[in-house]
This record gives C-alpha cells, structure tokens and sequence, in this order.
C-alpha cells in the first residue's frame, strides 16, 4: 500500500468520525480546540506517570523513578512523600487507603495525621517483561480494584494467565482473577459515570505495518467479564477500522486510535472519554496528544478527533474538582490545566 493510499484512507477515516489523525503544527506550546484555554497547573515534576486526588483534596502524582509527591495549583517543587516504588505506573484511593502499581506488585498506603503510614506490598509475583502492571481502578461502590497487566513480549504465547489482562482483586489482595484476556498492555483504565462500563485503552503490537502501511492501530475497549480482545492473533487494522486476523470469539474495540501512538492514561470529562498518547520515543510522527472519544449510548465511538496537541509526551490525565482536565507530561515534567472559556 502507498503512502497516498494511506492517506486517502486514513482521511476517510476521520471523515466518518472514527480516526484521529495528527494535529499539524502546535510545536510550540499546547494547541487546543476554540473555546478552550491552557495553563500551566504545576511543574517540576520528574516524568510524572499518574495523578489522583486523595481524601485531603491534593493530588497525588507517581513518578517514574519510584517516588510519589503531592501537588496543587502552582507547585514549582513537589516535595517526595514515598521513595522505592518499583516502576510505579498507576494509583487510586479507596477511602484513606492508596493503593499504587508497580512493576509485578501492588502496595498500599494509609493517610493518617496528613502522613502515608502503613506501607505494605498486597500482592507480588505477577510476570512483567516488555510490559508490566499498569492503572488501577476502584470499582464503583469500592468492593473491588480493577488492575491492568500487559503482556511480556510483543507477540507470543504466555506462560502465565495473568498476563495480557485486566485482573480484579478485593482491597486487601485476596480474590484475584482474571476478568478479561487478550490485551497487549491494557494501560489505562476508566469507569464511565452513569453507565459503570469499564473502559481500557490498549496498545498494539510493535512489528506490524510497514513505515508506509502503520499497522495496527491502538483502541479504546469495554471490558467485559470473560471476554477476549485478540491478542495475539487478532489485531484492530488501521486502514480498514475492523479486527484482522484469526479473529473469531475476539470481542470489538469501541475506538480505534492512531497506530503506534502509544495510547495510555484515560479519563471521563465532560461527557466524552480522554485518550493520552504517549507518541513514540524518537519520532514525532504519531501521538504526543490527546484525543477526545465521543460514544454512542452503546459505548462504542460516534467521533474521534485531536483535542490537545505540542506535548512532549503526554500520560496521566485527571479531571479537577474545578471543572478543568490535568494532563502530565511526563516528557516535560508539567502539569497542563485545559479548561473552557
């Protein structure tokens, strides 16, 4: 397939509301869509990888060397509450608890007296490689945490069930399973308010496509008990918008995304589901973004389109209690505030 042929079929692509392509320009500074304006919420950060607001009202921020901080509007020098977190890609509260992932563990953290006390790893042993564990979720009503866990290699066979799922778990570390298979690295995660659907943005595999063809697209999911999303035999084509392969019993994506884009952190803000893309590690030709997914009542996408573009590499989204989207960028060590006019 020729570069023009791409084109044209990616065009139409977006034409039909279904795939976000590349905002052109905005290599300085954040590009966002006419009524919209971009601050800067806070810097000084060290690849800050997720962000979650705690029962104290400050918003607690993974890095990506194993420390944890705490922000708020204006921080310049976030000060490190917790130090030798392993690779820490996600966090979340449940009452005073935090718990945070790491690569093959969960550990949680108790607030007591404005101090993280208690620290204690509630599960270990889970397989990483290529990939490892990423966000987790509390389950709306706080039962249970929802936890995603990439594959170990790009395209393989794994040895342990676990891998290339999204795991559920009750708070204390008990009761792990296996809800869904066949997610490449299921990174981040999302409860849709009003509907309780769980939505995980997956990344695709790495030697598919050729530089002219990129292949395959990335994709926005609903998990669903039970359910098999194709990995590794069953991929989303990005020139075509349908599941490619030996794709039989594989559950469809509700979004396809740009290929290779890395799509990572995603939250609900306004109605509509966030996507940040990462991008790729010495290219600016896909992702460094953020895409906005409007769904259907069913959950699959009505329209993908650019909404935020000219990050270094864009991971943790968070809405605020002011009615702004944070967005981290772990490339620039910045919090972003986009909110409306």
């Amino acid at each position: 397939m020729t570069r023009t042929s791409l084109a044209g079929l990616l065009a139409a692509a977006v034409a039909a509301g279904v795939l976000a392509l590349p905002a052109g320009g905005a290599r300085q500074g954040i590009s966002v869509p006419s009524g919209y304006r971009v601050q800067m919420f806070a810097h000084g950060l060290s690849q800050p990888t997720a962000m979650a607001y705690g029962p104290d009202s400050r918003i607690y921020v993974t890095q990506n060397g194993g420390t944890l901080v705490a922000i708020h509007r204006g921080t310049s020098k976030p000060a490190v509450l917790v130090r030798g977190l392993r690779i820490p890609l996600g966090l979340a509260w449940r009452g005073h608890d935090l718990f945070v992932s790491e690569q093959g563990r969960l550990e949680r953290l108790t607030l007591r007296g404005g101090r993280l006390a208690n620290r204690r790893v509630i599960l270990k042993g889970l397989p990483f490689g290529e990939h490892q564990q990423d966000n987790v979720v509390v389950a709306p009503g706080g039962k249970r945490l929802y936890w995603g866990s990439g594959s170990t290699c790009d395209a393989c066979k794994e040895r342990d069930a676990r891998s290339a799922t999204v795991l559920s778990l009750k708070p204390d570390g008990s009761d792990l399973h296996v809800v869904a298979r066949g997610l490449r690295n299921p990174y981040g995660l999302a409860f849709q308010p009003g509907t309780g659907r769980l939505y995980a943005s997956v990344n695709g595999q790495d030697e598919l496509g050729t530089t002219s063809d990129p292949e395959p697209a990335e994709m926005a999911v609903v998990i669903r008990p039970g359910a098999f999303y194709g990995w590794p035999r069953c991929w989303p084509n990005a020139r075509m918008l349908r599941m490619t392969g030996s794709c039989g019993g594989v559950a469809r994506p509700a979004a396809y995304l740009e290929p290779h884009s890395s799509a990572d952190g995603i939250a609900f803000w306004r109605g509509d589901l966030y996507v940040a893309e990462w991008g790729q590690y010495l290219s600016h030709r896909f992702g460094r973004r953020v895409v906005r997914v409007q769904l259907r009542p069913n959950g699959t996408a009505r329209k993908v389109s650019v909404f935020a573009s000219g990050f270094a590499h864009p991971l943790a989204l968070l809405p605020d209690r002011a009615g702004g989207l944070l967005v981290a960028d772990w490339g620039r060590g910045i919090v972003y505030r986009i909110h409306g006019s």
